[in-house]
């Protein structure tokens, strides 16, 4: 993908600031931000939790989820075959199904990228064209602690070895003291890092690590925060932390990349991570992505999911469709 330069999003986010994004100009502004109606946000999640589609919507919508899904390993166990048959699996999702799409990325550490690139070989690529990205988490995943040096280094590493995109995460601690300054100066700097010689731009997915961020209205600083310096996804969780993935939040992280939109005409991805196991929750996620910023978004540069132990019981309802499982019915409930 291409992007703009470290100079350009600086510039941007001084117009956008009315001035330099230091601690002082950037707590205004983001302090400054309506607050979240909480009990209304979770009503609205709640009312799209409830929504049902038809059984001829269903296999659609499992396809697309599949779609959509970055399967992960990040493990300290992790080895070159355990990699290799993740791949295998993103690749042929249903061994016994060659009609099951491929999923949109394999995430693995940094050091592992090589290894996912090898075993992809001609079908590595971008998602959108029915390829296969890999996704490398970096930045001292998933604490954010280590310094800025070591964050860079570990960037520039992965997208030199063929890493499509970063994860990154934020420093929380600086986040939640106020040091907002240094938190885009980091998130900035990374995406600059993922600049690959040819001058386009490895994807930057911004980890925010919600379930430690205490409040909707600190979620949604920390959206437009990681938004103003560069990145491309604003993420809800490594999956290391609980609670990851919810959907007011996603559902706030929605409406912060919407009104970004309305404001630049520039669109955000979101990606949800952690906690979705179901095909019957993951499609409230695609209702709520569809009713909240519409249904462009539902493709693989806009959303993903970061739950590979959703995509077995995708499977698994795929195969009841296919043998007319919930034939007879207009509505039906995964289960």
């Amino acid at each position: 993908m291409t992007s703009t330069d470290l100079t350009t999003l600086q510039n941007r986010a001084v117009e956008l600031l009315g001035g330099e994004p230091d601690d002082e100009t950037l707590g205004r502004y983001l302090h400054g931000l309506p607050g979240v109606d909480a009990v209304g946000l979770e009503q609205r999640a709640a009312a799209l939790g409830t929504r049902s589609i038809k059984t001829t919507s269903k296999a659609w919508a499992l396809d697309k989820i599949v779609s959509l899904i970055d399967l992960t390993t990040l493990e300290g166990a992790d080895t070159p075959g355990k990699v290799r048959s993740l791949v295998a699996k993103a690749l042929r999702p249903d061994a016994a199904d060659s009609s099951c799409p491929r999923v949109a990325a394999v995430c693995v550490y940094g050091d592992l990228v090589p290894e996912a690139v090898s075993a992809l070989g001609v079908a590595h690529g971008d998602p959108d064209d029915g390829l296969v990205s890999v996704a490398a988490v970096a930045t001292a995943f998933p604490s954010g602690g280590a310094s800025l040096e070591v964050k860079l280094a570990d960037t520039r590493d992965a997208v030199a070895t063929g890493a499509d995109e970063i994860d990154m995460v934020i420093d929380r601690g600086a986040f939640l003291a106020g040091r907002y300054g240094l938190v885009f100066d980091q998130v900035a700097r990374v995406k600059e890092a993922c600049r690959r010689a040819d001058g386009t731009y490895a994807s930057l997915k911004v980890i925010l690590e919600t379930g430690e961020l205490d409040t909707y209205d600190t979620v949604k600083r920390a959206s437009w925060l990681a938004i103003l310096a560069g990145g491309d996804f604003i993420k809800t969780s490594s999956g290391k932390v609980q609670p990851a993935a919810t959907r007011p939040v996603t559902l706030l992280m929605l409406e912060v990349v919407r009104d970004w939109h309305r404001a630049t005409g520039e669109r955000i991805g979101v990606k949800p991570a952690g906690g979705i196991r179901s095909s019957k929750d993951a499609i409230t996620y695609l209702v709520t992505v569809a009713e909240t910023v519409g249904e462009e978004w539902l493709q693989p540069h806009l959303f993903r999911f970061g739950a590979s132990s959703l995509l077995n019981d995708v499977l698994l309802q795929r195969q009841k469709l296919a043998i007319g499982a919930y034939s007879g019915a207009d509505y039906v409930t995964i289960d």
